[in-house]
């Protein structure tokens, strides 16, 4: 390096080093960059000058900014930067461009396709973030920007977003309908429990179940349940249990947490995976205060592991109180029914007799009404009023004189008594008494 570029360097840089390492490595990519700009000099340039120097050393527009890129990167290392978001932008190819800006000055910054996945949800115009990142020079533009690799925003803003969006998306498919949910298992014999096998919470799923049930059968299939590969592993666990098919309930969950911590049960495809589980299901994802997207699609929620391993079980003390209410149930049922039927048989016996009465009086009315008729009619009738009735001794009537012949006995039958009586033989009739 020459003397001359050596005296417009300052005697002393800013503190901006946390510590000896950072500074060490700062210094390193200044060399790396030093021998990269050694690497462009002009080859007709002379020993005493640097690029630039001259006109003769003059450099083309690619190398300074190339060169400004690489002193910028090797002068700061990746760091946080605060700011309001302005001017945002999606670009067809899925890089996403925006300003960082304060009252004072802005930033241009990008967050490449690659780097999305770290971030929530698309930031909001205006919204207040900071920004993790490495300040570079884009060398085609000869523009310096903020390459974002992280993006958090005031509070829980971006994540709270994303949970909007994905929980808009889940409702709009009827995934999050109160009418889905399946009721559980009264008396389930297998229970699959989806978690970390080396977390508290399938310590407290244990637990709970061999002291409530000891009968139940669990069968732990293990996952991540945070970090990159979590909502993967998930995803998986809830498709061997559906190949398998031998569970009555599944239990998916993890113990507390920071609310970071929890986002892989606030992953779409989890929820969506949730909710194609062919049996009833129940979430226990951190604490009484946490709601996940989990939580809202599963058909049972519960605050912790242990309340759902409580909701997946019956103790014996339950069953023994549920016995009893059912015997009651019966008694009284029983009871009810015979009383019921007792009051019935009372009615009908009422209605029956009333009934036979009233078929007796009818009949009893009709019969009186055919004797008078009959009565009328009657020959004992007629002889009540004074006649009398001719019959041969053999009983047939004698109705006309033509039927008397000379000397013919006869009876006369009267009101009360028959007269035997003779035909005389001169043609008079006469009585044999």
């Amino acid at each position: 390096m020459s003397p001359r570029r050596a005296a417009r360097r300052p005697s002393a840089e800013p503190d901006l080093f946390a510590s000896d390492a950072e500074r060490a490595e700062v210094e390193e990519r200044a060399r790396v960059a030093e021998r990269r700009r050694q690497t462009h000099r002009e080859p007709d340039v002379s020993y005493d000058s640097y690029p630039g120097e001259t006109a003769r050393s003059a450099v083309s527009v690619s190398v300074l900014t190339q060169t400004a890129r690489d002193v910028v990167e090797g002068a700061f290392i990746p760091l946080w930067v605060r700011g309001e978001i302005t001017d945002f932008k999606t670009h067809r190819n899925g890089n996403w461009y925006f300003c960082l800006r304060d009252r004072a000055a802005q930033l241009r910054c990008v967050v490449w396709s690659r780097d999305k996945r770290a971030i929530p949800a698309e930031p909001d115009e205006g919204m207040q973030v900071a920004a993790f990142g490495r300040l570079t020079v884009y060398p085609a533009r000869g523009e310096m920007q903020f390459s974002v690799l992280r993006l958090e925003a005031e509070g829980d803003g971006l994540r709270r977003k994303a949970l909007e969006i994905t929980r808009a998306r889940l409702e709009a498919d009827g995934l999050l309908a109160p009418e889905r949910k399946r009721p559980l298992p009264r008396f389930p014999r297998v229970v699959a429990v989806i978690t970390s096998p080396d977390g508290a919470a399938l310590h407290d799923i244990i637990a709970v179940t061999q002291r409530r049930a000891a009968n139940v059968r669990l069968v732990v299939v293990p996952s991540a349940v945070q970090g990159d590969s979590a909502p993967a592993e998930l995803c998986y666990a809830l498709d061997q249990v559906n190949r398998w098919g031998g569970a009555d309930i599944v239990i998916i969950g993890r113990g507390g947490g920071a609310r970071e911590d929890l986002s892989a049960f606030n992953n779409e495809r989890v929820a969506r995976a949730l909710a194609a589980c062919g049996v009833p299901t129940i979430s226990a994802v951190g604490h009484e205060i946490d709601i996940s997207i989990c939580d809202l699609v599963a058909d049972h929620r519960a605050p912790t592991p242990s309340a759902a391993a409580a909701a997946a079980t019956r103790s014996r003390e339950e069953l023994e109180t549920e016995l009893r209410k059912i015997s009651i149930r019966v008694s009284s049922g029983a009871r009810h029914a015979l009383r019921d039927t007792a009051d019935r048989l009372r009615h009908l016996g009422r209605d029956v007799a009333g009934a036979g009465t009233y078929q007796v009086t009818r009949r009893r009315a009709s019969l009186q009404e055919t004797a008078g008729r009959l009565h009328a009619l009657s020959p004992l009738a007629t002889l009540a009023r004074g006649y009398a009735v001719a019959r041969r001794m053999d009983g047939t009537t004698l109705a006309s004189a033509s039927s008397f012949e000379p000397g013919m006995p006869f009876e006369l039958t009267l009101r009360d008594g028959v007269v035997r009586a003779r035909v005389p033989h001169d043609g008079t009739t006469g009585s044999d008494s």
